[in-house]
């Protein structure tokens, strides 16, 4: 399959794609310029939100708005726009936010990495509904794709430096990653792995940074369709649309010249045959 072009370069480090089924739009980040950019139908920009130095992540929110993750923590935003800002959840400048998605438990998971993406530099950290924070997973280098399956019982986890997507297994009350488990080694000639999306037949499909391309993984771990992007720096996919069968897909500007790669800070977009699973919302 080949996904196309479909909407303009608006981001310089695209990430976060997902479809709020709140606002029926889809949204995603323009990571490092910590702006919120949601979309019309058509692929036109509808709004771009400034929310903070850095916005990582987002999921939506069920009591409304969206909870997100900024530089160095959480924040709220309520539907009529207030923000409400966490503590910092650590001091290192050196260290940032980078990806994240909700349990089923109801809270919001996201990742850290180093500016440098030194190994090890990095950890997992849960918000929980009622607000509190907790790190649930230590010593990862760049925390990206993460996505419960659905029965709940298991998580599909990346961290990028490891060049796999793995199985996590979470404890109940905590959030804790209790196993890390290698569950599909992605070849490093097709690119390192990043975001990750799940369908609703139980295969995961994971973007490939440097690999102008995402593949779709079966439930057994079987390589078993391959989208193709028109840009190197694929970052992160999400399904959407109304009938959750648009495959959205976030490409990336950062390190490129002004005339390389054209259509990097693009999103791209294919019907793959397959709906997607839904968002998982913050209860809090």
């Amino acid at each position: 399959m080949r996904a196309e072009q479909w909407s303009g370069v608006v981001t310089h480090h695209g990430e976060g794609p997902g479809w709020d089924p709140y606002a029926g739009r889809l949204r995603a980040v323009d990571q490092l310029a910590g702006d919120l950019v949601t979309f019309t139908d058509d692929g036109g920009v509808a709004e771009r939100r400034h929310v903070g130095d850095v916005l990582a992540a987002w999921r939506p929110r069920s009591a409304g708005g969206l909870v997100v993750a900024v530089e160095r923590g959480f924040a709220v935003l309520a539907p009529d726009g207030t923000a409400t800002t966490g503590p910092e959840l650590w001091r290192d400048p050196t260290v940032r936010m980078n990806d994240g998605a909700c349990g089923p438990d109801g809270a919001f998971y996201c990742g850290s990495m180093g500016y440098d993406a030194r190994p090890g530099a990095a950890d997992v950290h849960r918000l929980a509904p009622d607000g509190t924070t907790s790190v649930v997973h230590r010593g990862v280098t760049i925390s990206n794709g993460l996505a419960w399956a659905a029965d709940g019982t298991f998580a599909y986890y990346v961290d990028t430096a490891d060049g796999c997507v793995a199985k996590v297994t979470v404890e109940p009350s905590t959030g804790r990653f209790d196993a890390v488990e290698p569950w599909v080694t992605v070849d490093a000639h097709d690119g390192a792995p990043d975001g990750i999306a799940l369908d609703a037949e139980g295969g995961v499909w994971v973007a490939l940074w440097g690999g102008s391309a995402v593949h779709r993984y079966a439930a057994d771990g079987a390589l078993d369709a391959v989208v193709e992007v028109n840009a190197r720096q694929v970052t992160a996919c999400a399904f959407g649309g109304s009938d959750g069968g648009t495959l959205y897909v976030t490409t990336s500007r950062q390190g490129l010249a002004d005339d390389e790669d054209p259509a990097a800070g693009a999103v791209f977009a294919v019907r793959p045959g397959v709906e997607g699973a839904p968002l998982l919302p913050y209860a809090g």
